[in-house]
């Protein structure tokens, strides 16, 4: 097996060191700290993705079609090594390319993708993730948010929970359910919502992980048009299963351990105490899980290059990216203390974001039972 880069790729991503050089602000990592929720980074994303857009980088992997090139994957995983590990400038404008995107593609009408794929092309547009409820977290198909078919309208009733980016958002992609009699994996439904419709209400959960990072959403008799459905009714379901295969390896978690892990290393070596066996042997344990995320993240990649369904090296690779990410940061606290995570130190960004590595997209748990299932197929109790 291959694992270099292709001249053409290494290239790519030298020219795209040189764009970020020459584009990010002096005062970056003061930007970065809050997380892409916050306002300063929401803001700036929207500059930063245009500028992307005009040099074709931010939907590169997508067919020319919709405002891609035709890209290979590869290229995309290119871009989101480089800017997750410095912070991610994207903001939350990475899951409109990563996930939401591809999501239109697959189940929109032509004047949903018209309507969408464009803005999210140019870089123009956030969205937000409305899944999560409060009875239904880690047991998605749970949830109670309803969707009421009036005429050519739904009318949405219920509330979200920890969804990122609410508070910037232009639309949101909402899981409701549109059968309440149907078994937990039918009668669902998923809307593309304008978050600006009378009755939607956000309120800002505050959060050790960053400003702006978790809201609450309500919806109260909010009219939604039948034509903002994605996907047949009831069937929505299918969507999200789709979504989620891109967005359990949508973010390079690995590239952020491991620039932190570099860093790591550098003070202890600064200090002498590479010398300690303990210490040397922590931080080999901890770079090791960083390469096997890495590794297993390029085989999902590696399928989608080569056209093959998704399968359950997606949620091997999302458990590996957690396991290092958590492992980074709490080396960071074993080695330094309270200096190891302050506010604003290098590794402080890393470890709040690992926080809720464990349970975005699917708590580790599911996607431990997935394996277990579907991977190693154990029996059920």
């Amino acid at each position: 097996m291959e694992f270099d880069w292709s001249p053409q790729d290494e290239a790519h991503r030298e020219e795209l060191r040189r764009f970020l050089d020459e584009t990010l602000p002096e005062d970056w990592e003061t930007i970065s700290r809050d997380g892409p929720g916050s306002d300063a980074q929401a803001g700036f994303s929207r500059e930063f993705c245009a500028r992307m857009a005009e040099r074709g980088w931010l939907t590169q992997h997508w067919p020319a079609a919709y405002g891609g090139s035709d890209a290979p994957p590869w290229r995309h995983a290119i871009v989101g090594e480089e800017l997750w590990a410095i912070g991610e400038p994207r903001g939350p404008q990475y899951m409109n390319v990563n996930w939401i995107g591809p999501a239109i593609m697959e189940f929109g009408t032509e004047e949903q993708k018209a309507q969408h794929l464009p803005r999210i092309s140019r870089g123009e547009v956030i969205w937000c993730q409305g899944f999560s409820e409060p009875e239904a977290g880690s047991d998605l198909v749970a949830l109670r948010t309803r969707a009421r078919r009036e005429g050519d309208a739904y009318v949405v009733d219920g509330s979200k929970i920890w969804t990122s980016y609410a508070q910037h958002a232009d639309f949101c992609i909402l899981l409701v359910r549109t059968d309440p009699e149907a078994g937990r994996h039918k009668g669902i439904s998923v809307l593309l919502v304008p978050m600006r419709t009378e009755g939607i209400t956000v309120r800002e959960i505050p959060s050790v992980v960053g400003e702006r990072y978790f809201h609450e959403v309500f919806f109260d008799a909010v009219r939604v048009p039948v034509s903002c459905r994605l996907g047949p009714e009831n069937e929505g379901w299918n969507v999200v299963t789709h979504a989620l295969q891109y967005e359990r390896v949508g973010a390079a978690r690995y590239a952020r351990a491991a620039l932190t892990l570099d860093r790591l290393a550098e003070r202890a070596r600064e200090r002498g105490w590479l010398e300690d066996p303990h210490v040397a042997e922590r931080l080999g344990h901890a770079r090791t899980l960083v390469e096997a995320a890495r590794v297993l993240t390029y085989r999902v990649i590696d399928q989608r290059a080569h056209g093959k369904p998704p399968s359950t090296d997606t949620q091997l690779a999302r458990v590996a990216g957690t396991d290092a990410d958590l492992a980074v940061g709490e080396l960071a606290l074993e080695l330094f203390g309270q200096e190891g995570l302050a506010y604003g130190s290098f590794a402080d960004a890393n470890f709040r974001l690992a926080m809720t590595a464990g349970v975005a997209v699917g708590a580790t748990e599911v996607q431990l039972n997935l394996i277990a299932a579907r991977h190693l197929e154990l029996p059920r109790e």
